[in-house]
């Protein structure tokens, strides 16, 4: 993945652009420095690459939202590491490729390759998973060329014939007046070619489906609608097109005691009134390892007042170092119930703060009458 230029910049669009206007960026630079017209020239390939990751990135909302918010760094904590080659972004980009350069033609839609479907997986942590971070195996299913036959859907040994109905041009051309109407031929679905004997395994679908296992990593600082790419972990693809991609898509489920808010977390304790007024040291869990630490409630404290405690939120993705804060709400407990010693030391309390109440106010008074 390229790390020298602001993806905004490369397309020549605002950070606010929409995603037609994007799209027709991208196209202009694509025409203007496709290998095909530019044989040859270094340069012009590295800018083709340039623009196919920036159309990449901002053309899919949530890789675009990360980008805003932590540019390329944020990137690599998704997986995402650009494409590995002209046949990665012809493949992903077909459709718009296909309507200034000519694909699509009869012979080119029958052997074109096709990049294979790519597969969602939703992986659920809980947050002191995301706070660590983790390897995770994940088995799901997916479509893989046949074993037997190689992906072509014959029997070995043999081969596709001519389709009967279109003779092998993959459509079917009708007449009507003055106009001819081509429509893709039904019986080989546009090949051209039919399977006279289809392989026993994969009764001619050349792909069969399988379990897959994969061992996810996880990095640290994850939040709920992070997609991690795994690259070539999608189905097969068509006619010697490249697999598609896995995206795992994280979910993060809500804790007992923290509440995250981007990377800080916030929590609340209960203490009682006379901690309050005192100040104490009270002890809260942390997310690394079940473990628990002190903080510090300050002498007079007051109900619902917030304490930061730098340092102990979650870490950042993607930017390789950095950590949140902890925000401590104050949730002071008045009794209910006081017995009897509790009750006089607390009249006792009470007529003391009555004298010191008091004698604030004559001095102000008598200040009032000084002047």
């Amino acid at each position: 993945m390229s790390n020298n230029g602001d993806y905004y910049e490369i397309l020549g669009v605002s950070r606010d652009a929409a995603e037609d206007k994007i799209k027709k960026a991208y196209r202009k630079l694509a025409l203007k420095y496709h290998p095909d017209r530019n044989p040859g020239d270094k340069e012009a390939e590295e800018r083709f690459k340039e623009a196919a990751e920036a159309y990449e990135v901002l053309r899919d909302g949530e890789k675009r939202r990360i980008y805003d918010l932590y540019g390329h760094d944020g990137l690599r904590g998704t997986g995402f590491t650009g494409f590995g080659g002209f046949e990665d972004i012809f493949s992903a980009f077909g459709d718009i490729f296909g309507d200034f350069f000519g694909f699509g033609g009869r012979s080119s839609r029958r052997t074109r390759a096709r990049k294979g479907n790519d597969l969602r997986y939703n992986l659920e942590l809980t947050l002191e998973e995301a706070y660590k971070g983790k390897e995770e195996e994940i088995v799901f299913n997916k479509w893989e060329s046949c074993d037997i036959c190689g992906g072509t859907g014959v029997t070995p040994g043999s081969e596709p014939v001519t389709c009967p109905n279109c003779r092998g041009e993959g459509e079917i051309t009708r007449s009507h007046g003055f106009f001819q109407i081509r429509t893709t031929c039904s019986t080989c679905n546009g090949t051209g070619q039919v399977i006279a004997d289809p392989c026993r395994k994969c009764k001619g679908k050349g792909k069969i489906e399988v379990e897959k296992k994969v061992l996810v990593k996880i990095p640290l600082g994850v939040d709920t609608g992070i997609q991690l790419r795994i690259k070539g972990e999608g189905e097969v693809g068509e006619n010697g097109g490249p697999p598609g991609d896995l995206f795992v898509v994280i979910y993060v489920k809500e804790h007992e005691f923290f509440v995250r808010d981007g990377d800080d977390l916030k929590c609340q304790v209960t203490i009682s009134f006379l901690q309050a007024a005192l100040g104490s040291e009270i002890s809260i869990p942390v997310l690394d390892d079940n473990k628990e630490r002190s903080i510090t409630i300050p002498e007079g404290a007051q109900p619902g007042e917030i304490i930061r405690v730098k340092g102990w939120g979650m870490p950042s993705l993607g930017r390789g170092r950095g950590v949140g804060d902890l925000f401590v709400q104050v949730i002071v407990k008045i009794p209910i119930k006081l017995g009897r010693r509790q009750r006089e030391l607390l009249m006792e309390f009470s007529e003391l703060e009555e004298k010191k109440i008091g004698a604030k106010n004559k001095k102000f008074w008598d200040k009032i009458k000084g002047m």
